[in-house]
């Protein structure tokens, strides 16, 4: 009997330790990962500085900033969709300062007012510097009728206002009638709790099932 159930004792014990393992690991890429938001919303929040000549988009993704100039009326707009309020534009407007041209995502404006007076435009823009990863292969191209976008593309944006290939997403308002949606930490993923979960639970139906085998076996031999 007990040659018979050394191997599934084996098999059944190594498999187990292997997905504990993996759940483990998630746990260490939770902690890594909490960390780095936690480094990300400080740094969102932290005091605005210049714009850098040459921004990096993986250096200087999120750096806060200020810049003084003026909106040139140069508008595109995204669709968006938010809680409670219903469908809506995000306004990406040209903004000249300092002799450079950048794009900047001044907010929300719902559906029904965006034919809406919107007054005076501010002439300080603070906010984050983004570079928004929501363009794939599924994304559509503008609506030609209406010229309505469906994703922040900074790089097709920047050469339809023939701006720099830099969007900075407004923290505070730009005018009334605009209002901002900064950037935060919740549009990066942080699924590794629930896969540890999931490894943790594969482990313990691996472990359950080599029990029943060995009991299975040993019924078969007594």
């Amino acid at each position: 009997m007990a040659r018979r159930m050394i191997l599934p004792l084996v098999f059944g014990l190594l498999g187990t330790g292997v997905l504990a393992g993996l759940g483990l690991w998630q746990l260490d890429r939770l902690a890594w990962k909490e960390a780095a938001l936690a480094d990300i919303s400080a740094r969102i929040v932290a005091a605005p500085v210049a714009l850098p000549a040459a921004p990096d988009p993986e250096a200087d993704r999120y750096l806060p900033v200020k810049a003084t100039g003026r909106f040139t009326g140069e508008v595109l707009e995204v669709l968006v969709s938010r809680k409670e309020i219903g469908a809506g534009v995000r306004v990406i407007e040209a903004f000249e300062t300092e002799g450079r041209r950048v794009l900047v995502d001044r907010g929300f404006v719902a559906d029904g007012a965006r034919v809406s007076p919107r007054g005076p435009d501010v002439p300080d823009v603070e906010g984050n510097l983004h570079w928004p990863d929501e363009v794939d292969g599924f994304t559509p191209p503008p609506d030609p009728k209406t010229g309505l976008w469906f994703a922040r593309d900074v790089p097709a944006m920047a050469a339809q206002l023939a701006t720099e290939p830099l969007l900075i997403v407004a923290r505070a308002p730009t005018a009334p009638g605009i209002e901002p949606m900064p950037v935060d930490t919740s549009g990066i993923p942080n699924n590794h709790l629930g896969y540890a979960v999931q490894w943790f639970g594969l482990a313990a139906v691996w472990l359950g099932m080599t029990a029943y085998l060995l009991w299975r076996i040993r019924r078969r031999t007594v």
